[in-house]
C-alpha cells in the first residue's frame, strides 16, 4: 500500500508537467515552422541565383545599387524657427518675411521626429534667435534636445546683441557650440553692413560673449561673410586673440526671393565678391588654424535648413523652394524635396568634433 502512493503521486505529477510541456511546445512550433521558412526560402534565393548565374558577384552588384536608393539621413540640421531679426545685414539671406513661430510642443513634435530619422547635431537659428520671448523659447528647444533627445551636438547661430549671462545660468549647461556672426573688427563696417543696434558696440560685445561661453563652458565658434565692405580686412590677430573652436568664413551668397530679385527683402548685389576676391582673403588669412572656408558652391546645397514650418529649403535653384512640413508627411518624405547634397556636406567638412564633451576644450 505504501508503495502505491508515490507511484500514485509520480503520475500526477508526469501529467501535470505534460500539460506545461504540450503548451511550451504548442508554443514554439510556430517559431520553429518560421525560421525553417525564413531559411529555407533564404537558401532557395541563393541557388536560384547560382542557377541564373549570377553568383556572389552578381549578389553584390545588386546590394550595391540598392545603397544608393537609401534616403537621406538628416545627420545635421539647421532649424531657423523665426525670421524676426534686430538687425538689417544688408545681405541676409533668411529674411523677415513672416513672423511664424511655431508652439513649442509642435517644435518639440518636429525635433523628436528629427532624431528618429538619424539627427545628430541641431543648429537653432534665424533671424536672430534669441529675440523671441528673450530666448526662453530658444533655451527650452536647447535643454529638450540635449536632456530629452540626447543628440551629441546642440548649437545656436546668434548675432550676440541679445544675449545675457543670465541664459547661459539656465542654459549654458546644454548648449554645445554658441556662433556669433562677426563680419568685421572694425565698428564702422559693421555699421555699413547692417550689423549696428544703438549703442551696442558689436565688436565688445564679442568679448563679452567669449568670456561667458568660457565661464559656463561652452565652445564658442564665430561665422563671418565676407563681402564688398570686409573683403580687404586683415582679421588674422584678433581672431587668434578671441580663438574661437572654429571660424567659418562664408562668400556672400545670393538667393532669389531673399537678398536679390523679386520679393526680396534685401538687394545683396552691391555686396557680392569674385570667387577671386574670396580666394585671397582666405590666403591672406591661412595662418589661421581655425579657419573654415565656405565658397558658395560648397555652400549652396550642402546644408539641410529647416524654416519656421518645419519645411526643407531647397537652394539648388537659387531661391529657397519649400517642401511639405515634416509635422505633415514626415521626415523620410520631406527631405527628398530639399535638394540635400550629402556629398559635399561631407566634402565641405559639416561633420565634425561637434560635442562639447569630445571637443577637450582648456576652460
Amino acid at each position: 500500500m505504501w508503495l502505491l502512493v508515490p507511484l500514485a503521486f509520480a503520475g500526477k505529477m508526469l501529467s501535470a508537467f505534460r500539460k506545461q510541456l504540450g503548451s511550451l511546445w504548442g508554443s514554439l512550433l510556430p517559431l520553429c515552422l518560421w525560421l525553417r521558412a525564413t531559411f529555407g526560402l533564404a537558401g532557395s534565393d541563393r541557388a536560384q541565383r547560382q542557377q541564373d548565374g549570377k553568383g556572389p558577384e552578381g549578389t553584390r552588384q545588386e546590394e550595391e545599387g540598392a545603397s544608393g536608393d537609401q534616403p537621406l539621413t538628416p545627420t545635421s540640421v539647421n532649424y531657423h524657427f523665426t525670421r524676426q531679426c534686430n538687425y538689417k545685414c544688408g545681405f541676409c539671406f533668411h529674411t523677415a518675411k513672416t513672423s511664424f513661430v511655431l508652439p513649442l510642443e509642435e517644435a518639440k513634435r518636429g525635433l523628436l521626429l528629427l532624431k528618429e530619422a538619424g539627427m545628430e547635431k541641431i543648429n537653432f537659428s534665424g533671424g536672430e534667435p534669441f529675440l523671441h520671448q528673450r530666448g526662453e523659447y530658444l533655451g527650452q528647444l536647447v535643454k529638450f534636445c540635449k536632456e530629452e533627445l540626447r543628440l551629441p551636438s546642440v548649437s545656436i547661430v546668434s548675432n550676440g546683441s541679445l544675449v545675457r549671462e543670465r541664459w547661459f545660468k539656465n542654459y549654458g549647461a546644454y548648449l554645445d557650440i554658441l556662433a556669433i556672426s562677426c563680419d568685421s573688427f572694425d565698428e564702422q563696417v559693421n555699421v555699413l553692413i547692417g550689423r549696428g543696434q544703438g549703442k551696442i558696440n558689436h565688436v565688445e560685445n564679442l568679448q563679452k560673449l567669449r568670456k561667458w561661453c568660457r565661464d559656463y563652458r561652452v565652445a564658442f565658434k564665430i561665422n563671418s561673410v565676407i563681402n564688398r565692405f570686409n573683403v580687404g580686412e586683415d582679421m588674422k590677430e584678433p581672431i587668434k586673440a578671441l580663438n574661437p573652436v572654429r571660424w567659418k568664413v562664408f562668400q556672400c551668397l545670393i538667393i532669389e526671393g531673399e537678398n536679390a530679385g523679386e520679393g526680396a527683402l534685401r538687394e545683396a548685389e552691391r555686396f557680392v565678391i569674385s570667387d577671386e576676391e574670396f580666394k585671397a582673403f582666405l590666403d591672406r588669412h591661412r595662418e589661421v588654424s581655425c579657419l573654415v572656408p565656405e565658397s558658395n558652391q560648397k555652400m549652396k546645397d550642402s546644408y539641410l535648413i529647416l524654416d519656421e514650418y518645419m519645411r526643407f529649403l531647397n537652394c539648388r535653384n537659387g531661391r529657397k523652394d519649400p517642401s511639405k512640413s515634416i509635422l505633415d508627411i514626415g521626415v523620410e518624405e520631406a527631405i527628398k524635396f530639399s535638394g540635400f547634397d550629402e556629398k559635399m556636406f561631407l566634402k565641405r567638412g559639416g561633420k565634425y568634433v561637434w560635442s562639447k564633451a569630445d571637443l577637450k576644450l582648456d576652460w
